[in-house]
């Protein structure tokens, strides 16, 4: 599925042709309550919460900062200048980590909890992991744009619209403070009908925000919140404290066994410990994952959220 390493950074999927908040269940619900499935269809998002151990959320933690080459108690060591320009320009300076492939990230993409809500947003159980990254995001020195960014990773204008799903496990507690995600409801469950009040030329990758509102979503370490492609979201600014925003993030889609090529190239960086090719994230121009680990050992369901396995 050559559009999970493609440009921008979304995870759109040619393998379904429903969109996911029109999917009829066919099969049980595991981790989602009937008000979460309510509540992913028709705003766009749904957190599930303690979807991971905590131990694992800490040594997470404990591994970011050491791959960031950043001391958790100075805080004169948090403001390292960026390793390499983003070429979604938004993305500069927040706190982006191309980390993609070590034991403790493979850990969390291969929770039981985690497979489940995936399922459950799938309506089917044969499916591929995101090989995606993580983040870490101090408080900021300059004050900028308070209110950060709100835009979409998928094209809008495309019909029919991309399908695509997306999540961030939080590692640290995210509140209004910390910033991080945030996202517009309203635009996702009225999308159809915002779309014939804008001028032909709209920008389909970010909204004319006039006279709509923003959700800032909390969250507490372990907690992972899912949403859908067409949601339009952002990052709030860390204007905390003295307080660190973590994350990781981890999505599924639907398994393409077929497609060999990228199958294959899903096992390269797996073994490899080598970053995806995509043009939003260049990848670590240090290595540094190749040069302190080995290849992450898998579980019977890691084999086939990654693809070595088949469903």
């Amino acid at each position: 599925m050559q559009a999970a390493m493609g440009k921008r950074d979304s995870h759109p999927t040619a393998a379904a042709t429903t969109q996911l908040k029109d999917i009829r269940k066919t099969l049980p619900l595991r981790v989602l309550s009937k008000a979460d499935w309510e509540q992913w269809t028709t705003k766009g998002y749904v957190i599930v919460r303690q979807a991971v151990p905590a131990a694992n959320v800490e040594r997470l933690v404990d591994l970011l900062w050491r791959f960031d080459e950043k001391d958790p108690a100075d805080p004169a060591t948090w403001y390292a200048p960026q390793r390499r320009e983003h070429k979604m320009k938004e993305l500069n300076n927040t706190g982006m980590l191309e980390i993609y492939n070590r034991q403790y990230l493979w850990d969390n993409r291969m929770e039981r909890r985690v497979y489940d809500v995936f399922v459950d947003i799938w309506d089917r159980e044969d499916l591929w992991v995101t090989i995606d990254r993580a983040n870490l995001n101090p408080p900021k020195q300059v004050k900028g744009n308070p209110n950060g960014f709100i835009h979409w990773d998928v094209d809008t204008s495309i019909r029919p619209l991309p399908i695509g799903v997306q999540g961030v496990l939080s590692l640290q507690k995210q509140d209004g403070d910390v910033g991080g995600f945030q996202c517009v409801p309203y635009l996702f469950e009225h999308f159809e009908e915002w779309v014939k009040t804008q001028p032909a030329d709209r920008d389909p990758m970010h909204p004319d925000m006039s006279g709509l509102s923003v959700v800032n979503i909390d969250m507490d370490p372990g907690d992972l919140m899912i949403f859908n492609s067409l949601l339009a979201h952002g990052v709030r600014p860390n204007h905390s404290d003295g307080r660190v925003r973590m994350a990781q993030y981890i999505a599924m889609h639907p398994a393409e066994w077929d497609n060999e090529a990228e199958r294959l190239e899903r096992i390269r960086l797996w073994r490899d410990l080598d970053h995806p090719q995509r043009d939003a994230f260049p990848g670590d121009p240090r290595g540094w994952e190749k040069r302190n680990a080995g290849t992450a050992t898998l579980t019977p369901l890691g084999e086939m959220l990654l693809g070595l396995a088949r469903w």
